[in-house]
């Protein structure tokens, strides 16, 4: 069953790059987006940027709020926003 999340509101989906000072631990990235509750998922990567957060918002107002709060906890030191026009899954 896939959800419909426009017809919830949540209806714009972007991916957050967000970067860290380098002395930052794994935990302490993971904890940073989860403390936002519209982060869906958190992917931890090796390279520049630390780490890749999928988030749900209502419009974009919402979104610009999401990144201000990633920003704001933690030790982020950069972010870089992609939004999601369409998707794909293998399992769809």
């Amino acid at each position: 069953m896939q959800i419909d999340h426009t017809k919830l509101g949540w209806g714009i989906e972007a991916f957050v790059e967000l970067s860290y000072t380098g002395t930052t631990p794994v935990g302490e990235i993971v904890r940073t987006a989860y403390a936002v509750p519209e982060v869906q998922a958190v992917f931890t990567i090796a390279g520049d940027p630390d780490a890749l957060v999928n988030v749900r918002v209502r419009d974009i107002e919402h979104l610009q709020q999401v990144i201000d709060a990633l920003r704001r906890v933690g030790q982020v030191t950069g972010t870089k926003t992609l939004m999601v026009l369409g998707s794909w899954t293998r399992n769809d």
